[in-house]
């Protein structure tokens, strides 16, 4: 599972209120190489939260991300940022390990890269 799919993930179970960012718990991580798209990531940009994808990749063991996100004219200029944005966004998979919802602290499997977010009947 990438960070892109992480960062536009959330909790469903009934009643819970703070559903995102899950925490990541890793127990496997593997690097995928990808092509480099610096259009594409200017365009993902401002639909991440920034956040979400810094404790995300720092779960993964990936800290070269800034704490705060750089403004639009790093995106522009700063291929480096990109480098980094995208290794940590595109690169970086949790092969296995869990998602933890901030609220309940129920814990969905992550099994070769694939989450099982299924809810239990009392859940739903």
């Amino acid at each position: 599972m990438r960070l892109i799919v992480h960062n536009m993930m959330s909790c469903n179970i009934k009643g819970v209120v703070n559903n995102f960012p899950l925490r990541i718990e890793a127990e496997k991580v593997i690097e995928k190489e990808v092509d480099f798209n610096p259009d594409f990531l200017r365009h993902m940009f401002a639909k991440i939260e920034w956040k979400a994808l810094v404790d995300g990749a720092r779960s993964l063991g990936y800290t070269e991300l800034p704490d705060h996100a750089p403004d639009t004219a790093a995106l522009e200029s700063d291929e480096s940022f990109l480098r980094q944005f995208h290794h940590a966004l595109l690169e970086l998979h949790l092969e296995e390990g869990s998602l933890v919802c901030p609220e309940t602290g129920r814990k969905f499997s992550v099994n070769k890269g694939i989450p099982n977010m299924l809810l239990h009947e009392d859940e739903v």
